[in-house]
């Protein structure tokens, strides 16, 4: 028996998917599996590991019947699912339209499949930007495949120069779960880096903000468990912006979530 009779929180990030690796990074014909470390290292900060899940395909060198994404939810304390491509319309049932970005289908189906497996397993999962949509998607909801040309709004929720200085106000509905995390505030400032966004809601999900044009920024699962998305980036709230609002109490929320469901001994801290 091992010694160590306590362990950290293993927490699994799904993969963002390069199919056409650029010539400089070699791979001719490879696909690449990579994550941008802000969000590990946003993990790490609050004394918790992460390791990134790379895809299970069902066309793949890797037989389901030997390794299926339910054996990661099983071995993982909880999953979060960063941000990257378009969904594809599909998905909810529509056709792309010419305002659809890249998709990744491979992708859309890996991850959901993965947000199935740690609901199903009672798991906390944490959905950031694309990852709000997939939680969308998964309950049933739609999804506005551009925002502007769709007609939610006039305001661009992205700005390529700027990227994650790109800012606007959030509004908390009162009474929230989200509010009551930050002392009952029902006003703060987030980034924005997407152009897409949740259109219908999926059944037992719930809007906890939305930005002051009325787009959805948060919602939450109704259920047992711990099941959120945020359309902004958390992991770039790094504090050089006193104005934002912070970062740290969403993880320290996932976190005691999966602390909570997990039944091995966990370091303190």
């Amino acid at each position: 028996m091992n010694a160590r009779s306590h362990r950290k929180l293993m927490i699994g990030l799904s993969p963002r998917l390069l199919h056409q690796a650029p010539a400089e990074l070699g791979f001719p014909g490879k696909t690449l599996q990579y994550l941008e470390q802000s969000v590990a290292h946003w993990v790490m900060s609050m004394d918790a590991l992460v390791a990134m899940i790379p895809t299970v395909q069902r066309d793949s060198l890797i037989r389901r019947a030997l390794i299926d994404i339910a054996d990661y939810a099983d071995a993982l304390d909880g999953l979060i699912l960063q941000g990257g491509a378009d969904v594809d319309p599909r998905a909810y049932g529509e056709v792309a339209t010419n305002t659809i970005g890249p998709i990744d289908v491979v992708r859309d189906r890996f991850e959901l499949d993965l947000l199935r497996a740690f609901i199903a397993a009672d798991k906390p999962v944490l959905g950031i930007c694309r990852g709000m949509q997939l939680i969308n998607v998964a309950f049933g909801g739609t999804l506005h495949h551009d925002l502007c040309a769709d007609g939610a709004t006039e305001n661009w929720h992205a700005h390529v120069d700027a990227y994650d200085r790109h800012v606007h106000p959030l509004r908390i509905v009162a009474g929230s779960w989200l509010s009551t995390l930050y002392d009952g505030a029902t006003e703060s400032l987030v980034n924005s880096i997407h152009h897409q966004g949740v259109k219908r809601l999926g059944s037992g999900l719930t809007i906890e903000a939305r930005a002051d044009d009325h787009v959805v920024e948060a919602i939450r699962g109704d259920a047992r468990g711990f099941v959120l998305g945020v359309q902004w980036h958390p992991e770039f709230h790094d504090g050089s912006d006193p104005l934002l609002l912070p970062a740290d109490p969403l993880m320290r929320a996932f976190l005691d979530a999966a602390k909570q469901r997990c039944a091995c001994p966990l370091d303190a801290g």
